[in-house]
C-alpha cells in the first residue's frame, strides 16, 4: 500500500507547478512543526500518572503523530525533487 501511495505521489509530483510546489513545501513545513507540538505534548502527558484508559488514547495519538510526520517526510521528499 505504501508503495502505490508513493507511486501516485512520484506521479503527482510530475504535474506540481513550481508555484504551488513551493506553497506545499511551505504547508509542509507548518505541518512539522505542529505534529512536533503534539508529539512533545504527548510526551508530556504520558509522564505523569494517569488511568489506564487515558494512557492508551495518548498512545494513539502518539503514534498517529509519527506516522503522519512519516508521511509528511515523503510528501516533503518528493517536493525536493521538484
Amino acid at each position: 500500500m505504501l508503495r502505490r501511495r508513493r507511486d501516485a505521489m512520484e506521479k503527482a509530483s510530475e504535474k506540481i507547478p513550481p508555484e504551488t510546489a513551493k506553497e506545499l513545501r511551505v504547508i509542509a513545513h507548518d505541518l512539522s512543526n505542529s505534529l512536533e507540538t503534539i508529539i512533545q505534548a504527548c510526551y508530556l502527558l504520558a509522564q505523569e500518572d494517569r488511568p489506564e484508559k487515558s494512557r492508551r488514547w495518548i498512545e494513539m495519538i502518539d503514534q498517529a503523530s509519527r506516522d503522519a510526520v512519516k508521511i509528511n517526510l515523503k510528501l516533503r521528499e518528493v517536493l525536493r525533487r521538484e
